[in-house]
């Protein structure tokens, strides 16, 4: 199941697609080839491979995973962070420290720096014994969102719409909202997509994880969340983090 475009979205705080899916995750049994939705491994590529590098240093940057685009066409947004002391990405959504790819026919974002032909950098990966780190591929799953959690996602929106000026008062729900999925309106942890305009649309989001050792890979964005974005014809990406 995917979410479909919605085609009446007006920047981030919209829900440029429905409906909400939740997203989970299942252990790959071999490497995955096919265009899906996944987290880990290496890149399903649909045109020529182009491995982002950071601007500065020339670092491969890491490879954290592929997203389905919505539509009937088969196409991916590919997610590239840099790391640096086990923080993943930059602090702002263009310092070509967090490079989203789109395939096939996207535009290359203009502050991405692309490396050379047979470039490749590290994956996503979990803790192992001892503290080593453990590469990892994880299928992602779309599936309807039970109504409670959906309800309640829409209401924490609906108070930061409130929060941001743009709506009427709203109280946050007391329920626990979804913290990974696809569509509808994001639930934003400072009720803000920061760096982001109104140029930009919803697609996914999902939170930090790995300090257990049943999580299935590891992400740090200070105990927050990252959020992935589209442009409004499906060709260019952005990606930010946000904690509360």
């Amino acid at each position: 199941m995917i979410s479909e475009p919605t085609g009446r979205a007006a920047g981030p705080y919209d829900a440029a697609f429905l409906p909400r899916l939740r997203m989970s995750f299942r252990a790959a049994r071999e490497p995955v080839t096919q265009p899906v939705s996944k987290f880990g491994g290496q890149p399903v590529w649909l045109d020529e491979p182009a491995w982002p590098e950071h601007p500065r240093t020339s670092e491969p940057l890491v490879f954290f995973g592929q997203f389905r685009v919505p539509g009937d066409e088969v196409r991916l947004a590919y997610l590239f962070l840099h790391e640096e002391g086990q923080v993943m990405g930059g602090d702002t959504p263009e310092n070509g420290e967090a490079v989203v790819l789109i395939q096939p026919g996207g535009r290359i974002p203009p502050f991405a720096s692309i490396g050379s032909p047979g470039t490749q950098g590290r994956t996503l990966w979990r803790w192992g014994p001892d503290h080593t780190e453990v590469p990892v591929e994880w299928l992602t799953d779309l599936t309807p969102m039970p109504p409670e959690l959906d309800r309640a996602a829409n209401e924490a929106a609906a108070c930061s719409r409130w929060l941001r000026g743009e709506g009427p008062e709203t109280e946050s729900p007391e329920e626990e909202w979804p913290k990974d999925f696809s569509g509808g309106e994001a639930v934003y942890p400072n009720d803000e997509a920061f760096g982001i305009d109104a140029s930009w649309w919803f697609l996914c989001q999902f939170e930090d994880r790995g300090e257990a050792k049943d999580d299935p890979f590891f992400l740090n964005f200070g105990y927050g969340t990252g959020f992935l974005f589209l442009s409004s014809d499906h060709l260019e990406g952005r990606f930010m983090w946000d904690c509360s």
